[in-house]
């Protein structure tokens, strides 16, 4: 990336999308989310919750209208008693999973380093 491309991604006197994607996508939960709804598609919210696991409800709930406020999570809702509300990764949402995938490699092939820094940062 050459310094004019970074430029027109780092906007620091108006809205950096760099900033504020990473903002939504650098919370706890969801690049979880999204990746779970990618790889496992159309899911139910109890279901959701059971895959993630160590997620409380009210913090899964946050995440899902987070992520549907931004257009990357859909959410619907059947006129069923009881009702039933599903959730799907958007097309939006969906084009995100390459990347999510190239950062989980990078992540990966370098975590054990990562750690080694931190140990030795915090130990000198």
């Amino acid at each position: 990336m050459t310094k004019e491309d970074w430029k027109k991604y780092s906007d620091v006197d108006g809205e950096c999308a760099v900033r504020n994607v990473l903002d939504r996508l650098g919370d706890k939960w969801s690049m979880l989310v999204i990746i779970v709804l990618g790889v496992e598609g159309t899911l139910r919210f109890n279901k959701l919750h059971q895959v993630i696991g160590d997620i409380s409800q009210k913090m899964l709930t946050v995440t899902l209208k987070s992520l549907e406020a931004d257009g990357l999570v859909s959410r619907t809702v059947y006129p069923e008693i009881p009702p039933r509300v599903e959730y799907a990764l958007t097309e939006r949402g969906a084009s995100l999973l390459p990347h999510m995938e190239g950062l989980a490699e990078w992540a990966a092939t370098h975590m054990e380093g990562i750690y080694a820094s931190r140990e030795k940062y915090i130990g000198s």
